[in-house]
């Protein structure tokens, strides 16, 4: 390790000693990273990271993301520290019930967590969104003389981070855009929670990461000099960086430092005290800053003042000189609509053939787009298909950062997380599309999205075995329940082409949570609204699509997306029976169950406990809707390589074989 100064090691020591003593008081944590981290958190946080602790959400900071979210403790002693109001008493009650300092950095949790970090590999792939947002936010205001956008995104990355396939495809698709505000600093302490990563991972990084088109350095990841020598070098290049820093996990615990028992257990009171010894602190001493310490540290608030200070007063004299670009990037950053985009959504005619809503839902995103200017997005390599392209708009590249079109080629992880980057930068709406069948591998960034209500847009096309050919690996089935199944999760599968346009309008107007767009490949009847419910209820989740014929309901049928006409033809052949049937489309489960009571009742009445569910996907979650008397009819094992109007009658999805079922109900 080189020479560093006094005060800079009491400084970093105290990092370390928070830490041990934060996971030992909850007896549950990760000290090892912390401690081997602290010298390069210091160096960035005190010399290069552009932030104001008294105000979190300064458009123009730097962002940092812990990646390696388990080492927690080494964010929150840092943003308590540096003056975020995070008190010394938040830091005691690590991982207690209704702290501000869970296991893992939750976004909007805790005052400068700028994402949800923990699931490893995520944090790398967000990184990537918010160096594209910054990069499309700088190329679309920035004039000459006011750099209203002009900001690095850093990340703390660790071993585990760099062998998450995630971070493959983010790498790879950051080196290909050559994002050159990205500088990752890599935690290469070699342990992993089994030990020697030399277990499991044998990959040259420096080689792999220069492979991807990055700028890579190797430092000693204790020398202050090294650390600032490096990040500075990285400030200059243009490309993605990656710093690998040589770091001892644990570092200075006498017993356990450069061991995987340092990872993710406390130390034990003996072991820290021998630690702290080491440190030259008093081992009686728990949570202990000293005054010079805090002094030095909390420097970081008149800085960041003075910073945002400044740019405020760029920012203001831009408004007059530019007033109308001032005005459109106060309404990006704030997520503001315009005034009148709700009215260019396109009205569709009524076609019996009629579209899929794939085909519906491109028209509809080029219509509002038009209006959101910073509307973003594309597909992972599904453009065609996902319907997803904006006509007349450049495509985002290495050599055009306004480009609204994005190629994120088959990467649907990176896709996922870069578009959760974005949303959470700031400035961009973000969509991405691919087939439904592969919002798995979408789904950890989905949860992300959802326990940080994070407004990203998921197109996910190809939903059911409408697809026909392509067969059952392509033929979703479990997915509409597993995606529903997750909180603060709006799922929308519209029926036609005039509820795919008011689905849309409820996902733009969505902005603390994700929406899914689920649509069809086959073609769907644009359904005539002139005897039929006005497909605007679908903003509250599910409506009266047909009325009942008497004034008691003998049975209602319950139904989403492709399955919506076909419940409407299975009522005629019960109403020539002389039955009363009343249809429901349902494009949100999510959305009717936030709805009113009344007007869930008026919907779906109590009283009529004859009801049928009609999806072609799992069953699972749909007796909450019919009940015990009802009948959820759907698909319940794998798919099947047919066209598909075979594959709907072998599964049973035809009028005259739920029509069957309905009565063998009703009798």
């Amino acid at each position: 390790m080189s020479h560093n100064n006094v005060l800079s090691e009491k400084c970093v020591n105290t990092i370390r000693t928070l830490s041990m003593d934060a996971v030992q008081a909850a007896n549950s944590g990760h000290p090892g990273m912390p401690m081997g981290m602290a010298d390069v958190a210091y160096v960035l946080w005190t010399k290069f990271l552009k932030h104001n602790p008294k105000n979190p959400s300064w458009f123009d900071r730097d962002r940092f993301i812990l990646s390696a979210g388990h080492g927690s403790m080494l964010l929150y002693s840092l943003l308590h520290l540096t003056g975020y109001d995070l008190p010394l008493d938040e830091l005691k009650n690590f991982r207690q019930l209704g702290s501000k300092t869970p296991g893992h950095p939750e976004f909007g949790h805790t005052p400068g967590v700028e994402t949800t970090t923990g699931p490893l590999g995520q944090g790398f792939g967000t990184g990537v969104g918010m160096a594209m947002a910054e990069e499309f936010m700088a190329k679309t205001f920035n004039k000459q003389d006011y750099n209203l956008v002009d900001h690095f995104t850093y990340a703390i990355v660790s071993d585990g981070d760099l062998m998450e396939g995630i971070s493959h495809e983010a790498a790879s698709l950051a080196g290909h855009l050559k994002l050159s505000k990205l500088i990752y600093l890599y935690d290469s302490n070699r342990i992993s929670i089994d030990g020697s990563t030399d277990l499991s991972f044998s990959d040259d990084t420096k080689k792999r990461f220069e492979a991807y088109g990055w700028d890579v350095q190797v430092i000693d990841g204790h020398s202050h000099s090294e650390i600032e020598n490096a990040i500075k070098t990285a400030q200059q290049t243009d490309t993605p960086s990656l710093i690998e820093c040589k770091t001892t996990i644990g570092f200075g615990s006498p017993n356990k430092e450069g061991t995987a028992d340092s990872h993710g257990a406390p130390l034990g009171d003996e072991e820290i005290r021998l630690t702290k010894e080491r440190f030259g602190m008093d081992p009686d001493k728990k949570f202990h800053i000293p005054d010079e310490v805090k002094k030095e540290m909390r420097k970081a608030v008149q800085r960041g003042n003075e910073l945002e200070t400044a740019w405020k007063s760029n920012l203001k004299e831009y408004q007059k000189v530019f007033p109308v670009d001032g005005v459109a990037f106060k309404k990006f950053v704030s997520r503001t609509l315009p005034d009148d985009w709700e009215q260019v959504l396109p009205k569709f005619e009524t076609d019996p053939k009629g579209m899929a809503t794939r085909k519906s839902s491109g028209v509809v995103l080029n219509s509002i787009a038009k209006h959101i200017f910073n509307l973003v997005g594309g597909s992972a390599d599904l453009t065609g298909s996902n319907n997803t392209f904006l006509d007349g708009v450049d495509i985002y590249s290495s050599s055009n950062r306004s480009g609204r079109n994005l190629h994120y080629g088959v990467r649907e992880h990176a896709m996922a997380a870069a578009m959760n980057g974005m949303a959470l930068h700031g400035g961009i709406i973000p969509y991405g599309g691919t087939f439904l069948v592969f919002s798995d591998y979408n789904k950890p960034s989905i949860r992300i999205a959802a326990l940080s209500k994070i407004p990203s847009i998921f197109v996910f096309t190809h939903d059911s075995i409408g697809l026909g050919e392509d067969g059952p690996t392509h033929q979703p089935i479990e997915h509409l329940a597993a995606l529903r199944a997750t909180p603060n999760v709006n799922v929308f599968r519209p029926a036609d082409a005039n509820e795919t346009a008011h689905c849309w309008k409820a996902a733009i107007k969505t902005d603390d949570g994700p929406s899914l767009m689920v649509l069809t490949r086959q073609s769907l009847p644009t359904l005539d609204r002139t005897v039929l419910g006005d497909a605007a209820g679908a903003e509250n989740g599910a409506y009266i699509l047909k009325k009942e014929t008497k004034e008691n309901i003998d049975l209602i049928l319950i139904s989403t997306g492709s399955e919506v006409h076909i419940a409407l033809d299975t009522s005629k052949l019960l109403e020539q029976k002389g039955y009363s049937v009343r249809v429901v489309s349902m494009p949100s489960m999510d959305l009717f169950e936030k709805a009113p009571a009344e007007l869930r009742e008026s919907v779906l009445p109590k009283d009529v406990t004859k009801r049928i569910s009609i999806e072609a996907g799992a069953t699972f979650g749909w007796h909450k809707w019919v009940g015990s008397n009802g009948i959820a009819i759907g698909i319940d094992q794998f798919g099947t390589s047919a066209p598909y109007e075979e594959a709907y009658d072998y599964f049973g999805l035809t009028p005259k074989k739920i029509s069957q079922k309905a009565l063998d109900l009703l009798s």
